[in-house]
């Protein structure tokens, strides 16, 4: 299967958690992240081709923001190794610049380094 990414997966030293923001129910980890999508990694499959509305929850150490709030659209979903858990691939939509810088924070202090 050829890789359709534009840019490199940072994959992360450890997982943030990420909320679906209207009812605070949490749909999983954050595993890696490019500026342009991300991988969440649930206890439930997550259905392909719907649009999120997502709160991540962020440590005070990276940002100055206690969360980020974006729309993510889900591509694919599929088991992780461990069979308990499922991975999803997810297109960020509408980004706004401040939080595109955000994201770009987040690599850099928590993504492992080539």
């Amino acid at each position: 299967m050829q890789e359709k990414r534009k840019l490199k997966r940072r994959h992360l030293m450890y997982y943030l958690r990420v909320f679906e923001k209207n009812t605070d129910t949490l749909l999983g980890y954050l595993v890696d992240i490019t500026p342009e999508g991300i991988m969440i990694m649930s206890e439930s499959p997550v259905e392909k081709g719907m649009v999120f509305h997502l709160r991540m929850q962020l440590d005070t150490e990276l940002t100055d923001k206690k969360y980020l709030d974006f729309d993510a659209r889900s591509l694919w979903c599929r088991n992780d190794l461990n069979p308990d858990f499922y991975d999803s691939g997810f297109d960020l939509v509408n980004v706004s610049y401040k939080d595109f810088r955000s994201i770009e924070e987040i690599i850099e202090k928590l993504g492992f380094r080539d």
